[in-house]
């Protein structure tokens, strides 16, 4: 049984393919997408949990959450923005572009997984 659908967005290809392999293990069905065009592309159908890294080329994390946030079908979904960076203003700016949640890499697939548990049941 499928225990949710999230889409993971990330330019790191290694670790989008870590990630999958954990979520899916997990029981979670994940699409990924590697820049903002594809996330937009994919988030167009029913999505329970959006990861997002904020640095990524060309549109970045925060435009893409902004985008999100205008959509109707994912104006709700719960987003949790990867950062690399700690900063506090870049933790802020996510929040104020309506990020859920956050998680600083490198992370423990466990820290993860207990972040979407709280999102996605």
């Amino acid at each position: 049984m499928v225990k949710g659908t999230i889409l993971l967005v990330d330019d790191e290809r290694d670790l989008v393919k870590l990630v999958i392999n954990r979520l899916e293990t997990e029981g979670y069905d994940v699409l990924a997408a590697y820049d903002g065009v594809q996330a937009l592309e994919k988030a167009k159908g029913h999505i329970d949990l959006i990861l997002l890294d904020i640095m990524m080329p060309g549109m970045d994390g925060l435009e893409v959450l902004r985008r999100l946030r205008v959509k109707e079908e994912t104006r709700e979904t719960p987003v949790i923005m990867f950062t690399a960076l700690g900063a506090t203003k870049t933790i802020f700016d996510a929040q104020a572009a309506g990020a859920t949640d956050y998680i600083i890499k490198p992370f423990k697939p466990e820290e993860l997984l207990s972040l979407i548990k709280k999102y996605v049941f």
